[in-house]
């Protein structure tokens, strides 16, 4: 008989920088589906603390995922506070806003600091989560981007690091199964507090919503649906799901 409680016994998710925006979506629907969950973030402690205190189980777990020591600590931490892992959401993530033809403004440090954290980090947390994730045949969904597919997006490195994330998924797949299914979900323009204060960004919703087949710019919760459909689809890996308006129909 476990030594752990019923509860224990619970599915647990680790879902990386969802102390806001499309991570703390994440986290609300997966703890609506039963998941105690591990809310995470690098710095906005007393808004991770308080999206935890708000979800049934919930913690809050402070940890930079770039920082390859502390991405180990946070999967540890969980095993160690929650005695399992069953998913694994790489929701952390990061960009600079620089128009595609201005390439001397995309700096060497630029593309730095987006590879350490929206590729490396979900590179660090993966080997980290993986052995216990093989023990549960758990799920990886990581969050990319419709920039990482198309020519498009916030800037030219941050498109180019999503690319990588979703050809790292495909390998990922490739390679973990059948023990682990890796996904990956790529929103289209998603109306989250990445966008406050970012010039144009009023008259880019606008836009989008004119010309996407379903006439509207994604919510959070779409993504968060997204990331559970995939979390529990058991016959599905490798796979980037677009999630858009249907935005990649418009050639």
């Amino acid at each position: 008989m476990s030594s752990h409680s019923t509860d224990d016994a619970r599915r647990v998710a680790l879902v990386t920088g969802s102390s806001s925006g499309i991570g703390a979506a994440v986290a609300r629907r997966l703890a609506e589906a039963g998941y105690r969950v591990v809310v995470n973030s690098a710095r906005s402690v007393e808004a991770g603390t308080r999206l935890a205190a708000e979800l049934p189980g919930a913690v809050y777990l402070r940890a930079d995922v770039s920082d390859e020591a502390q991405a180990k600590d946070l999967v540890e931490r969980t095993v160690d506070t929650l005695g399992r892992l069953d998913l694994l959401v790489n929701c952390a993530g990061t960009t600079r806003f620089i128009p595609h033809d201005d390439l001397e403004a995309a700096t060497p440090e630029i593309w730095r600091h987006l590879y350490d954290v929206n590729v490396i980090g979900v590179w660090q947390t993966v080997t980290a989560a993986v052995p216990h994730l093989r023990r549960t045949r758990g799920a990886i969904v990581n969050v990319s981007s419709q920039a990482g597919v198309r020519p498009g997006g916030s800037s030219i490195p941050y498109a180019v690091s999503k690319a990588a994330v979703n050809h790292m998924t495909k390998l990922l797949a490739k390679t973990l199964g059948p023990d682990v299914r890796v996904n990956a979900v790529a929103p289209g323009l998603v109306d989250t507090p990445w966008f406050d204060g970012v010039d144009g960004a009023d008259a880019a919703k606008a836009h989008v919503a004119d010309v996407v087949p379903l006439r509207r710019v994604g919510r959070a919760e779409d993504i968060a649906g997204a990331v559970h459909d995939l979390a529990h689809s058991s016959y599905i890996t490798g796979e980037v799901l677009l999630v858009d308006g249907g935005g990649h129909l418009l050639g």
